[in-house]
């Protein structure tokens, strides 16, 4: 064992404790999945980062993604509270205009979007309609009749999220899910703000795990799938903020953006703890 570099992060806020955290280990080199797998379940957060050395090309730093049960090839509030972290430890890119992160999904690729950072949101591996079955499930789980659900569609970079719509942001924010009735689908429901209001929608994100709800506080590869979807389909402007982890007490806050052919992620992140740890 030895002392490495560490910092734990808040994402998609500005106000410490309002956001998402994320523990980052950020000289990882050496260490073996195990020691990985370990810390991930010691630190119980949603997800823990551990930096390496590139091996692609034009990729400035590595990351690898773990919740406390299993490795992610990609996740959203990671990708920006690692990049941050990284770029506050000194790291340097190659390029001016973006940060490369290599992770188990390929590259990609990070901007500064003001004092925000902004990842290019990753192609789906899985898109479409939900089917029938699948949609009673979710509305089983939900709590809410089939009908409610007035858009539905995959949405999945990595993680696996379907997601659905509803009415209004009230209605996903009066949700009171089962978490056993999830079984091993991984949720996110979307509803939209009256016009005028700070934020465009208001997003929920749920899972199970052993048998038991896990709300997620704010989750970029939902909010990343999501755009693709509903901008893509004219359900959403070109830009536009989403509001998440208002049910957990939180301030999340998601800017969505297309820029050409992509739609870019961004969000603010602060660091809330720096030192060593021993591992």
């Amino acid at each position: 064992m030895k002392e490495r570099r560490f910092a734990q992060l808040d994402v998609f806020t500005a106000t410490p404790y309002y956001g998402n955290a994320l523990a980052v280990v950020l000289d990882g080199d050496g260490l073996d999945e195990a020691a990985m797998r370990r810390f991930a379940r010691w630190t119980n957060l949603s997800e823990t980062t551990f930096l390496l050395p590139p091996t692609q090309p034009g990729a400035d730093y590595r990351v690898r993604i773990f919740t406390p049960d299993r490795e992610m090839p990609f996740a959203g509030h990671p990708t920006l509270g690692s990049c941050h972290a990284w770029l506050a430890a000194g790291g340097a890119p190659r390029s001016a205009d973006a940060v490369v992160q290599e992770c188990a999904a390929g590259l990609v690729r990070i901007r500064r979007d003001g004092a925000r950072l902004a990842f290019a949101a990753p192609p789906l591996v899985r898109t479409g309609p939900a089917d029938e079955p699948t949609l009673a499930r979710v509305a089983a789980a939900l709590g809410i009749d089939r009908t409610e659900i007035f858009h539905h569609q995959w949405v999945d970079n990595g993680p696996g999220w379907v997601a659905v719509m509803l009415a209004t942001a009230g209605r996903v924010l009066a949700l009171r899910p089962d978490g056993a009735r999830l079984g091993d689908l991984k949720v996110g429901v979307i509803g939209p703000h009256p016009a005028g209001a700070e934020c465009a929608f208001e997003v929920r994100a749920f899972i199970n795990f052993n048998g038991n709800l896990v709300e997620d506080p704010v989750t970029g590869s939902l909010n990343a799938g999501l755009a693709q979807w509903l901008i893509g389909a004219g359900i959403a402007p070109p830009s536009y903020v989403a509001a998440q982890g208002a049910a957990l007490g939180r301030a999340g806050r998601v800017y969505v953006a297309r820029d050409g052919a992509d739609i870019w992620i961004s969000g603010d992140s602060v660091i809330c703890v720096e030192g060593r740890v021993t591992l």
